[in-house]
């Protein structure tokens, strides 16, 4: 099993990744490069492909520094999947839903960013099983994925004004295109079958409407 498998192996004396503060430019053209060559790898070999070493080399990073930055691979590959969900929160922004309704918008948004991730099954098998295996050390880099989730449907409902079960049903529609994610990653679910949940629990948006009055 390579050193960098399933549990969050962090380096000794490592806390949280680096930088609380604002990044300098150079320090964000660091964190860039060691994420693009994290993805690379995943996208190569999977899971099991990124070691830190590794990505360390692809980067031209040190090995301590590429652990300042990210105490583990899981905090890397977390990382990775946020900074992906970014630009392809971007991708969407250029091109606005169709949709009658809110949920339709959703549910569209949902499938397209499905589709984006199925172009490139291994890169994101590796970033959903790190947010598998993530554990609390792990907690706000997964806390900015679900944030970024729950940015990318309210953005695709249009919704000026949300209440707050409108809210709550756009978490819990996050939290499902996640779960939708990792049974078609596994082979337990069809993309049909995928677009069919997503479409249903989409719905809620609409069921929590505030009601119209007369």
């Amino acid at each position: 099993m390579p050193a960098d498998a399933h549990r969050t192996k962090a380096a000794p004396d490592a806390g949280r990744a680096e930088p609380a503060s604002p990044l300098t430019e150079r320090q964000e053209a660091r964190r860039r490069r060691i994420l693009e060559a994290c993805a690379r790898l995943a996208s190569r070999g999977g899971f099991d492909a990124v070691q830190m070493r590794e990505v360390a080399e692809s980067s031209q990073v040190a090995l301590g520094t590429l652990y300042r930055y990210f105490p583990s691979k899981i905090h890397l590959l977390v990382a990775t999947m946020q900074d992906q969900l970014e630009h392809l929160h971007a991708t969407l922004r250029k091109k606005p839903p169709a949709g009658e309704t809110a949920a339709e918008r959703a549910a569209g948004t949902l499938m397209r960013a499905f589709r984006a991730l199925q172009r490139d099954p291994l890169l994101a098998d590796a970033m959903v099983r790190a947010l598998t295996f993530a554990d609390r050390s792990v907690s706000a880099e997964v806390e900015q994925v679900f944030r970024r989730t729950t940015a990318i449907v309210l953005d695709a409902t249009d919704l000026t004004d949300p209440t707050p079960e409108q809210l709550s049903a756009v978490r819990v529609i996050g939290h499902t295109w996640h779960s939708t994610l990792i049974t078609w990653l596994s082979g337990r679910a069809s993309i049909e079958q995928v677009a069919v949940d997503i479409e249903t629990v989409c719905r809620l948006i609409d069921l929590t409407a505030a009601p119209r009055v007369p």
